[in-house]
């Protein structure tokens, strides 16, 4: 008689057999190489992640990027910077470009190095040998001329913050051919030859007197280009009060240290700048980053300061959906997802862990969606209760302290089973590297107990949010499962289209491949 363990029956239709194994061991499904090329553009920021080096995500997106057209891989590029706001990863997919396609590179370069920092990003790339030249070529060469011949002053001042390459060497390998007077003693005075002083723009003009004399006004330049300089507290509370949104944010222990916060009118005004909502989505910010700031504050920073980045995480996640019908979103709190969501950078490491950005979705889809059933999950589901009136921040840091065990992205699922649940929507937040619920052969557990869950619920629909770079799922893409990498907001509007069934057949590469070059 035949093994009933090996050969047991599967209720419903036949389930695809795993194909791969993920980086924990356990069985999982490939992903297709578009849908795998853009997982990786949206959440690899080629720094070491829990099951994966920074090498060796730049060589799968290499390999990944030479299997697809030159024009998905210029929309994933597009994508990536515009709507996921990533830097490597789309500097990266546009320098790969250059050795393939140059009229394709031509048509995505403006859409991607839409600053200093990402044009210096995608030089260092092309110098760098790693998409197959060290020099930059003629058109990439003439386009990268172009950014600088016709980036404003304030453009200008903020690509020269910052090294390998700096703006002075970018300058100094193209020979930029200014037809402004003052572009050419700009320029000058950036890589350091004998300029007109009077030539200079105004900001740059009035940087150069405010070194000679700070009696007066602190210039409008970038923050890093004053910090060397021996300032008074005052002028420290005007840098705050004029500097941008996301410098503000990110500075607030260096202004409590020169105590900006000394004044309740300085606190209201800073305040006042954190939680505008032009201002918020002018920054792109990502919701994670505010969730950065608030953790990293120290007590030296008021509270009405502190109070304000909650009110700018609740602005940020403004296109968090209205779901209709029963939702459960699941995050993952297992040990895999304590690695910084960024990766590992050294000093330069974010304080924010996968389990922090899966906590910070569950806790965004609870305050839009009240009833929503939030199910955190390991080697098992983890009983939690959560207020859906709190706020977002404080619901992710309940989910986001429970951390630790192995990975089952099935148990939730099979709670639900068990308990014969009802759902419309079930949304898995992870890094999907399940293995505690391995399968020898066959189709993956997660995909068994959702087919059982379909018995019960033949209309509901699965949402895979997956938060690292890693090329496979645990359920495989088909009309009721949508699996989705990155987080930003982005992703919010992807699941409710998918959820009101506005996706098209290819779901969201399908969304990409919609792009316009």
């Amino acid at each position: 008689m035949a093994n009933t363990q090996l050969f047991q029956s599967i209720k419903g239709k036949f389930l695809p057999a795993a194909n791969t194994a993920n980086e924990a061991g356990g069985v999982a499904y490939a992903l297709a190489p578009q849908h795998a090329l853009v997982q990786l553009a949206v959440t690899g920021c080629l720094n070491n992640v829990y099951y994966a080096g920074a090498a060796e995500q730049l060589d799968k997106v290499l390999e990944l990027a030479a299997q697809v057209d030159v024009s998905f891989v210029a929309k994933t590029a597009i994508y990536a910077r515009e709507r996921g706001h990533m830097k490597d990863m789309p500097a990266l997919l546009l320098a790969s470009l250059a050795t393939r396609d140059v009229a394709v590179f031509a048509k995505a370069f403006p859409r991607v190095v839409d600053n200093g920092k990402m044009l210096r990003n995608v030089v260092q790339i092309l110098r760098s040998g790693q998409v197959g030249r060290k020099s930059l070529g003629s058109r990439p060469k003439k386009l990268v001329q172009a950014w600088l011949c016709n980036a404003s002053e304030k453009q200008l001042l903020n690509a020269s913050v910052g090294n390998s390459p700096s703006l002075a060497d970018v300058v100094k390998m193209v020979h930029p051919k200014p037809a402004e007077a003052w572009r050419a003693a700009w320029f000058a005075w950036l890589i350091g030859r004998d300029f007109d002083v009077n030539q200079l723009p105004e900001a740059t003009r009035a940087f150069e007197a405010y070194k000679k004399d700070r009696s007066g006004v602190a210039p409008d330049v970038p923050f890093q280009m004053l910090t060397a300089l021996n300032l008074t507290t005052n002028q420290w509370t005007q840098i705050a009060k004029n500097g941008s949104w996301q410098m503000v944010r990110q500075n607030l222990n260096t202004f409590a240290r020169h105590g900006v916060f000394g004044t309740t009118k300085a606190e209201k005004a800073i305040a006042a700048k954190l939680r505008d909502a032009q201002s918020i989505e002018k920054a792109r910010v990502l919701p994670y980053q505010l969730m950065a700031a608030y953790k990293a504050t120290d007590e030296a920073v008021p509270q009405q300061v502190r109070e304000a980045l909650q009110d700018a995480m609740e602005i940020a996640l403004k296109n968090v959906p209205e779901l209709a019908g029963d939702v459960v979103v699941c995050p993952d709190v297992s040990g895999s997802m304590s690695t910084a969501v960024s990766g590992h950078r050294g000093s330069a490491t974010s304080a924010v862990r996968c389990i922090d950005v899966a906590a910070l979705v569950a806790a965004a889809l609870l305050r839009k969606n009240p009833t929503t059933v939030v199910l955190p999950f390991e080697q098992k589901v983890v009983s939690l209760s959560l207020n859906p009136r709190d706020s977002v921040m404080t619901n992710a840091e309940k989910l986001a302290a429970v951390g630790g065990g192995g990975t089952n992205c099935s148990a939730p699922l099979a709670l639900l089973n068990a308990n014969k649940a009802k759902a419309d929507l079930v949304v898995m937040v992870s890094d999907n590297e399940s293995w505690v619920d391995n399968k020898r052969a066959g189709a993956t557990q997660t995909l068994r107990e959702w087919e059982v869950f379909k018995q019960r619920n033949p209309h509901a629909k699965l949402v895979c949010i997956d938060i690292q770079p890693y090329a496979h799922t645990q359920a495989l893409e088909r009309s009721d499962i949508l699996n989705i990498g990155g987080f930003t907001d982005e992703v919010f509007k992807v699941l409710a289209l998918f959820a009101a069934g506005a996706l098209g057949a290819d779901h969201w590469v399908g969304l990409i491949d919609e792009l316009v070059l």
